[in-house]
């Protein structure tokens, strides 16, 4: 957690991109109900379900190996039984939650970070129903999303462990200084592709500490009244590590030419005649690492 306790815990947030994910997938797939849970101590916790007509679901943790959300986690590959009740590939243990909702085709997807299986979501159908491209093809959709989002998530966290604290940054020494610039340009380059509000606003939070963190031992702290837009500050974070402007495209994904607009229209915001006044400036006002 932020200091303070500013933000939500990190198992909260990624149970609220669960949450997300499982509404999304009957959405896409246009299967009547669909679940899902996260991977803790080696069994998925059941905690968003969708489209249910019982409460049958609620609470359900299926352990590793058993059933067919189970075998997804273990095996690290899609699962489906076209007919649960008769199926003989999977354990019946969990028949109770499963059929007392009265799911008759089911369909598990494992959702991998880093080689690792941290959950499942299921879709399913009170009858018998085809699962071939048409709920294949957006389930996997999903499933990646929310990988991508559980992965990043992951790397916010590490990075904040990493984080020196304030008392620590007058005595950082410059390997460390430039750690932590190429830190907060990551950062930068990771909170451009992401939706989800709580995290960004904990990327935010978390690049202000950073860019707080180093100011010039010899000059003062520069007090300026200058709001650079969010891609002006990508620009210069890439651009105080010597990236060219092609090679700064090329992370932030834009055109060569549209950040040759961004990086001048920092320097002008800045009163800066070239882009390395621009990253001295924007340090010694706390707008950079």
């Amino acid at each position: 957690m932020l200091a303070g306790g500013e933000s939500p815990s990190s198992a909260e947030t990624d149970t609220a991109a669960l949450a997300r994910a499982v509404a999304d997938l009957v959405r896409r797939t246009h299967f009547p109900v669909a679940f899902g849970g996260l991977e803790h101590g080696d069994a998925i916790h059941v905690t968003s379900i969708v489209g249910a007509r019982t409460r049958s679901l609620e609470g359900l943790v299926v352990q590793a190996s058993r059933g067919l959300g189970g075998r997804a986690l273990v095996e690290k590959r899609p699962r489906l039984a076209m007919d649960y009740r008769s199926s003989r590939a999977i354990t019946h243990d969990y028949d109770r939650a499963v059929l007392g909702e009265g799911i008759s085709t089911l369909f598990a997807v494992p959702v991998l970070v880093g080689g690792r299986a941290r959950g499942v979501i299921y879709c399913g159908s009170w009858a018998e129903a085809p699962v071939g491209d048409v709920v294949a093809k957006p389930a996997f959709a999903v499933a990646e999303e929310l990988s991508s989002e559980l992965r990043i998530r992951e790397e916010v966290l590490r990075r904040l462990a990493l984080t020196p604290r304030p008392s620590d940054a007058a005595t950082m020494a410059p390997a460390a200084r430039e750690e932590l610039r190429q830190t907060y340009a990551e950062l930068r380059s990771i909170a451009a592709v992401v939706d989800d509000p709580l995290l960004r606003e904990r990327l935010a939070r978390l690049e202000q500490r950073l860019a707080a963190l180093t100011h010039s031992e010899v000059d003062p702290p520069l007090n300026l009244d200058v709001r650079l837009s969010p891609r002006e500050v990508d620009v210069l974070a890439c651009a105080a590590l010597g990236a060219t402007n092609a090679e700064i495209a090329v992370t932030l994904e834009l055109r060569e030419g549209t950040v040759k607009s961004y990086l001048q229209s920092a320097m002008s915001k800045l009163d800066a005649s070239t882009r390395h006044a621009a990253v001295a400036t924007a340090r010694r006002a706390g707008l950079l690492p």
